[in-house]
């Protein structure tokens, strides 16, 4: 039964491991996209005409004021990503220590086993 526990425990971090990995994989896109939103920007006029897309329509809405909003998405996005290093990071941490209690009890049960069929 311990052994059962640890290996569903075990089965369960590797899930979240795996929902992290898949998050963090959307995110650096986003912030990819938002980078290169801001180099585009970056390139205009200040008299240039810059629309956002809200639903499907266009506003026209201010350069700096896009500038601004794209900044801070991607500080935003920057900050959650660090945070899912580190919830990844522990994950794998417990992870590990998982692997290694299944293997001692792996090892424990080997061990009695054999202490079984010797007598």
């Amino acid at each position: 039964r311990d052994l059962e526990n640890k290996a569903n425990d075990l089965s369960k971090l590797q899930k979240d491991i795996t929902k992290n990995h898949q998050v963090r994989k959307k995110y650096t896109i986003q912030l990819g996209e938002n980078e290169l939103v801001l180099k585009e920007l970056d390139l205009l006029n200040e008299d240039a005409n810059v629309y956002k897309s809200i639903g499907p329509v266009l506003v026209k809405q201010d350069l700096a004021e896009a500038n601004a909003n794209v900044r801070k998405r991607t500080e935003y996005i920057s900050a959650e990503l660090k945070r899912l290093d580190g919830s990844l990071q522990d994950l794998e941490e417990k992870e590990h220590s998982k692997r290694e209690a299944i293997l001692k009890v792996q090892q424990r049960i080997q061990s009695h086993q054999a202490r079984k069929a010797k007598a």
